[in-house]
This record gives structure tokens, C-alpha cells and sequence, in this order.
């Protein structure tokens, strides 16, 4: 299992998240990051292209596996913007209260270990105006779909690195102390456990 999570797993995220149908969905939110930014599960920089020149002052980053951002896509120099990688967990941010205009996360909330944790560290260096983006996918609307996320789950979250299929991410998000602003959802192309997306807008109660 460790030759599995160190060599095998990385490569199957990166080109699940790669995908066609999940990088349009990124591009809805990522351009709307403004100020001093932070993404949380950097990956390999898929989100890099989208980030908005003209609105972004600086981006820091995180991700608990420097092996997968050492093999990130972007020429980090060609950046127009400064520009941060930090090795962390969402669930301790090494960050300042109050610090950040925006949050940006993407296909990220299903498999933090301590989501509520996390969704507290990020109220906590966000701004008081701050915003939180994010698209993620998660439970399903539909009985029948949500009765094989929880019977798969079990399975899928040990085969995933951690990934959660049934995560209610709006409500989570709600319930840790944010107010939703902008929220869409839809079935993207691929497998229905895992293809119903939320994505939008939040910001502090």
C-alpha cells in the first residue's frame, strides 16, 4: 500500500483532476480570486493558468505532499505574481488572522482529514470582507446515486487518498460559520457517484 500511495495514487488524482470536464469547472471560479490570495491543495498547479493577472497581488499555496507539487505543470518564474509554495495542512495554516482577501479550493474539501478544523483555520486568516471559492463535488441529490456514494465510500476513501464521495460540502461549509453567496450545481461528464459538483461563493457570518 505505500509503493501504491507514494508512486501509483499521485498519478491517478492528477489525471482525474486533469480532466476536461473538471478543468472547465475550475475556470469558473479560480479567475475571481482577487488580492492576497490563498489556494489550499495545490496539487500539481492546475489551477495556475486561471488565476486572473490583473485582480491577483500575490497567491500562496498549500499541500500536505511537496512529491506532488514538485510535479506541478507551470514554469513557476513566468508567474505575474508573487508567488509561495508552503508544505501544510489546511487543518494549521501557517498564515496571519485576518490576512487574506481570498481562499480558492478545488476538489480539496473531500479529502481533508478534519474539514470542520480546516473550514475554522480558513475564517480565521480570511479578512473580514474576505471570500471563500470553491468547487468540489460531493453528495448527490439523488437517493438512488447517493445510496452507492455511501455504500462505495467506505472502499473509495481508502483506494482515494481520503477522498469522501458523500461529503454535503455546502452544508459543512454553512454550518463552520460562512454564508453562502453564490452556489450552482450540476452533474458534470463522468461517473455520477462521483461527478455531482458544487461550486460558488462564501464569506463570514
Amino acid at each position: 500500500m505505500r509503493l501504491y500511495n507514494k508512486y501509483i495514487l499521485p498519478e491517478v488524482i492528477n489525471w482525474a483532476c486533469r480532466q476536461k470536464p473538471n478543468m472547465q469547472q475550475r475556470e469558473k471560479v479560480v479567475p475571481l480570486a482577487h488580492g492576497n490570495v490563498l489556494e489550499i491543495g495545490v496539487g500539481t498547479g492546475l489551477n495556475l493558468p486561471f488565476y486572473n493577472k490583473e485582480k491577483v497581488q500575490r497567491l500562496t499555496t498549500i499541500d500536505p505532499s511537496e512529491d506532488i507539487w514538485n510535479k506541478n505543470v507551470v514554469d513557476i518564474q513566468s508567474l505575474p505574481f508573487e508567488f509561495e509554495f508552503i508544505n501544510a495542512f489546511a487543518e494549521n495554516i501557517p498564515m496571519d488572522n485576518n490576512s487574506l482577501d481570498t481562499v480558492v479550493t478545488t476538489y480539496t474539501f473531500c479529502s481533508i482529514s478534519d474539514l470542520y478544523k480546516a473550514l475554522a483555520e480558513i475564517r480565521r486568516v480570511l479578512k473580514t470582507n474576505g471570500r471563500l471559492l470553491f468547487c468540489e463535488h460531493g453528495k448527490a441529490p439523488d437517493k438512488a446515486i447517493q445510496k452507492w456514494q455511501n455504500m462505495i465510500n467506505p472502499i473509495w476513501k481508502h483506494l482515494g487518498g481520503g477522498c469522501n464521495l458523500n461529503r454535503d460540502i455546502p452544508a459543512i461549509i454553512e454550518d463552520s460559520g460562512f454564508k453562502m453567496n453564490k452556489l450552482e450545481t450540476m452533474y458534470i461528464s463522468g461517473w455520477k457517484p462521483a461527478s455531482f459538483n458544487y461550486w460558488g461563493e462564501a464569506g463570514i457570518k
